[in-house]
């Protein structure tokens, strides 16, 4: 169990710092899930809802807008925040490259990070139990009209400004629980 939450969880001041607005229930905000079961430190994101919650002490929480997994690729499950980058380098995995070749391909040796970058400002990298990647990632996007959608290859999506300040707030070793889908739309 990760401790480093006891303070009381204040929702950063970032609601409006990036170009495209976004609706009003996707910006951080600290909410009371009254969720006694989900601990101080773990990550859980609700995938119908598009709502990433972090969670503090006796069911607080800050809650943040996501895009999720395109029908097909979102896999959920319980994981753990393994290593955490600034900027991280990016290849798309050859599931990616099989399914959208032209898209792909020319990035089959990876990119740098950088404001191009899919990965974005920062990510979280999701391990098994087994302590193995998974290629899941919790991070930026250069694309945040695409928060509140089921659009990516898998992974779960804030805006660069939001995954900033989730990155700074969470600790290797945090567990993370990937919900499951319940609407099939």
């Amino acid at each position: 169990m990760i401790t480093g939450l006891a303070v009381a969880l204040v929702a950063p001041t970032l609601a409006r710092a990036h170009k495209v607005q976004l609706p009003e229930h996707f910006n951080p905000v600290a909410v009371q899930t009254g969720r006694t079961d989900w601990l101080p430190g773990e990550i859980h994101v609700v995938p119908d809802e598009f709502h990433l919650f972090l969670m503090g002490q006796d069911g607080a929480a800050i809650r943040y807008g996501v895009g999720v997994g395109r029908k097909g690729l979102y896999e959920s499950g319980i994981f753990t925040v393994a290593r955490k980058a600034k900027w991280p380098w990016w290849r798309p995995t050859p599931a990616m490259i099989r399914r959208e070749p032209g898209k792909y391909s020319k990035y089959k040796n990876g990119m740098k990070g950088g404001p191009n970058n899919p990965l974005g400002a920062r990510a979280l990298y999701l391990y098994d139990a087994n302590g193995r990647d998974t290629y899941l990632r919790i991070h930026g996007t250069n694309a945040p009209s695409t928060i509140g959608t089921a659009v990516s290859n898998g992974c779960a999506r804030l805006t660069n400004e939001h995954i900033k300040d989730l990155y700074d707030r969470v600790q290797i070793g945090a567990r993370v629980s990937l919900h499951p889908k319940v609407l099939t739309a």
